[in-house]
């Protein structure tokens, strides 16, 4: 199934981890109308400027986002990948900061994440972003520290 031009619902729920574990990562109908607003409103776009998009993660159900997190039955994940609101993504062969700015000035986005990107190597970590009526357009950047995942405000500046 197209959720639009270049994206099928097939990439979005494709997990590696729900295969190897024997997890159902099938999405329900509301789901899937949430991935094709996030297909249609950031995922087409990015790959119309860039280029082709490998989508990392996408649907999570909640039993895959149990085993991700590594938590116990009855666990229920806040995630917007559980919502069908978000997509962990790279471009490849362009800057994962380059792609991410693009989006921060371009796109209707809920939530970019340029998760674990770390200078000067531009093709480190990959972008979350998340799309949802109406979008907050918050920006930020995840980066490890001290064992755990610090979030700060803002996407980081331009490499000198």
């Amino acid at each position: 199934m197209k959720l639009s031009q270049n994206f099928t619902l097939a990439e979005m729920v494709g997990s590696q981890v729900a295969t190897r574990r024997g997890i159902d990562n099938r999405a329900p109908m509301w789901a899937i109308e949430r991935l094709a607003d996030l297909a249609t409103e950031i995922l087409q776009p990015v790959r119309d400027r860039f280029g082709p998009v490998t989508v990392t993660s996408g649907w999570r159900c909640q039993a895959l986002e149990r085993a991700l997190k590594g938590r116990p039955e009855g666990w229920r994940s806040e995630s917007q990948h559980s919502r069908g609101e978000a997509a962990d993504f790279e471009v490849r062969g362009r800057s994962n900061l380059e792609v991410a700015r693009w989006i921060e000035a371009a796109l209707p986005f809920d939530q970019l994440i340029l998760e674990f990107y770390e200078p000067p190597d531009p093709n480190s970590g990959w972008i979350h972003c998340s799309y949802v009526r109406p979008p907050r357009g918050v920006a930020m950047q995840a980066l490890r520290q001290g064992g755990g995942v610090a979030y700060i405000r803002g996407l980081p500046q331009e490499p000198s």
